[in-house]
């Protein structure tokens, strides 16, 4: 019982502290004022040059070190990776106060994907620490604990451009200090024994290392030779074995789950659309509002709202009933439609306030259709490795799409050219899902016809017989048809 109360305060204690750490490292004050410091006059960058040069490489940097950081994540079991993020914010504030070339800027944009990267290092470090009993629970406290770290530091910032007159330059300055500090937290996190794939059959090896050696300890004349008997015949798992590669080979049934693949494809498609909007919205808004006093720049309050939304929707998701299985395209469909209608408004409308409503609007409806647990019937290494493949997938076509699209080498639109490109993707994908809607639930209804129909049948050749026995038993009674 005592050991068993130490190891609850041990995961409770290491909780507490990841939440923490959390909250800390997205105390960033400076980060939703980034574009507007690149494009005022203390950095002076062109708005072609930041939609064209320096936001693709956030793209290229996000898919280039997606998949290793996967891997090293599960591998070196989350700690070296939390701090390679904490080093990388770092890298990315010292770069936007003391660098001025475009070069540096893009650097800066690089450091930036690998900490968007990493983030799947503190979502799973969670399950790595606690029984899977409290899974749901604690995962619910880091997430709340980020949370309110974005919506603390972007009223922070916003308190500081506005109401102190802080200039970019001293908010990029304190920004620098908490995510060191950060830095300094990511040290002092535990270090887990175990990881969702790479890890398990080592653990599982200690301890039956440490199982064996106790029980040599105790008999040692008896279990010499059974404990010699039992190293000598002792085998590392084969690499076949472990759970990493048999989570591969269980990917090819997850595609024929309607429900799991309708969610990977919206996961793909829609989450790439998001990015690209969240990733150039900024331009837009300075297109649409170009204030020239930091006071009137609000993308401070804009963060701190729209994280409260989304928090809100996301909690108002969770009562909301649909039959998955019949609507899910429909409704989709439909909210992407919606999705499309804001895009096309917010390329066109030159009322900021408009505008904002828009943004909330929008993201609250990502945030609602990623609220529901679609895939919560899969493992939780099953669902890890399910979202880090889609997450790599859309991370693909995201690239693709901003060479072709954004990038100097490619097309090189102007942002407000781009949102209208991102319009009609949002309306292709509308036709796409309506149009499978439509044909499933006239399956649906089909082959409920034809089932009543059948049962129908079924119940009048039951009742058929009942029916002339009856008749043949009243015939008799009256006398007047009798067969013998």
């Amino acid at each position: 019982l005592g050991c068993y109360r130490s190891k609850t305060r041990t995961w409770i204690w290491s909780v507490v502290y990841l939440c923490f750490y959390g909250f800390m490292v997205q105390l960033k004050p400076g980060e939703p004022f980034i574009t507007p410091y690149l494009l005022s006059t203390e950095k002076n960058f062109t708005s072609e040059q930041v939609t064209n040069e320096i936001n693709p490489v956030l793209t290229y940097s996000y898919m280039v070190v997606l998949v290793p950081v996967f891997l090293l994540t599960d591998y070196l079991r989350y700690k070296p990776v939390l701090i390679l993020q904490s080093l990388s914010h770092v890298s990315i504030w010292l770069f936007l106060l003391l660098g001025a070339s475009l070069l540096e800027m893009q650097f800066m944009e690089f450091f930036y994907g690998i900490t968007m990267a990493a983030r799947v290092a503190y979502s799973s470090y969670i399950f790595s620490l606690v029984p899977a009993t409290v899974y749901q629970r604690v995962a619910s406290y880091s997430r709340t604990s980020v949370l309110m770290g974005v919506f603390t530091s972007s009223v922070l910032g916003q308190i500081c451009v506005s109401l102190g007159g802080v200039s970019y330059r001293m908010l990029s300055a304190v920004s620098l200090g908490f995510v060191t500090f950060g830095l300094f937290l990511s040290f002092f996190l535990p270090w887990p024994k175990r990881s969702l794939f790479f890890n398990q059959a080592r653990l599982e090896e200690e301890r039956k290392e440490a199982a064996q050696s106790e029980l040599a300890k105790m008999k040692p004349e008896e279990n010499d030779g059974s404990v010699a008997a039992q190293g000598s015949n002792h085998k590392y798992p084969s690499w076949t074995n472990t759970v990493f590669v048999q989570m591969l080979k269980e990917l090819k049934n997850v595609v024929k789950v309607p429900s799991l693949r309708l969610w990977s494809l919206w996961w793909v498609f829609n989450s790439t659309g998001y990015y690209l909007v969240l990733f150039y919205v900024h331009i837009l808004w300075n297109k649409v509002y170009p204030a020239t006093d930091n006071k009137h720049v609000y993308n401070g309050a804009v963060e701190a709202a729209s994280t409260l939304l989304g928090a809100v929707t996301s909690f108002a998701a969770g009562y909301v009933k649909i039959r998955w299985n019949l609507w899910s395209e429909l409704v989709i469909g439909l909210i992407t439609a919606v999705q499309a209608g804001l895009l096309l408004l917010m390329g066109i409308t030159d009322n900021i306030w408009v505008f904002l409503c828009i943004l909330f609007l929008n993201n609250s409806f990502c945030v609602f259709l990623l609220s529901f647990q679609i895939a919560s019937s899969l493992t939780k290494e099953l669902c890890a490795l399910v979202f880090g493949v889609n997450t790599f997938l859309g991370t693909v076509l995201k690239t693709i799409i901003t060479i072709i699209v954004a990038d100097k080498r490619g097309l090189a639109l102007n942002v407000q050219s781009q949102f209208f490109v991102y319009f009609f993707y949002f309306t292709l994908l509308t036709v796409v899902y309506l149009g499978c809607s439509a044909f499933i639930i006239t399956c649906h209804y089909r082959n409920q016809r034809a089932q009543e129909e059948t049962t129908e049948v079924a119940i009048a050749t039951e009742l058929s017989p009942m029916t002339t026995a009856a008749s043949e038993g009243t015939t008799a009674h009256n006398g007047t048809s009798i067969k013998t």
